[in-house]
């Protein structure tokens, strides 16, 4: 069947416009907020929590490992998340009850990067300081 294209038929394609759009998923995802719904971040670029444990997080096909990751409590909302320890070395400069920072790990559109099934974010700061400065020696971390 043709679509309407004519002199009148303005409302008619304004009312298939707004069928089409309604079947996508970006524009529900913006008009009902349902991305900023779910965040436990609640849109905030970082948030601060406290390490409940370390754990391992296999990597998906076709690559094999276990990465280095972290179970955090956010301390705005008491939610719980995986952050990924960035680099060599960094999972044994984070220890449980340490206070971290948190950030989008950047990925496709919010989910989860690379390898990760379900990793969405890492960890930048352990106790305030860099996770980069410790982890390298420049700067010593804080005892709590």
């Amino acid at each position: 069947m043709k679509k309407t294209n004519g002199y009148y038929a303005a409302r008619k394609m304004l009312k298939r416009r707004k069928f089409s759009r309604r079947l996508q998923k970006v524009w529900r995802q913006r008009f009902y907020k349902t991305a900023l719904k779910n965040d436990p971040l609640e849109g905030s670029p970082q948030a601060r929590g406290i390490v409940l444990e370390k754990v391992g997080v296999e990597a998906r096909q076709p690559h094999s490992g276990i990465r280095k990751c972290v179970r955090v409590q956010l301390a705005k909302n008491g939610k719980q998340i995986t952050a990924f320890a960035p680099r060599d070395g960094a999972i044994n400069v984070i220890d449980e009850h340490d206070e971290v920072i948190v950030e989008g790990i950047g990925g496709r559109k919010g989910k989860s990067m690379g390898d990760l099934p379900g990793v969405r974010w890492r960890v930048i700061k352990v106790n305030g300081i860099s996770l980069e400065m410790i982890r390298t020696g420049r700067k010593e971390k804080k005892r709590r």
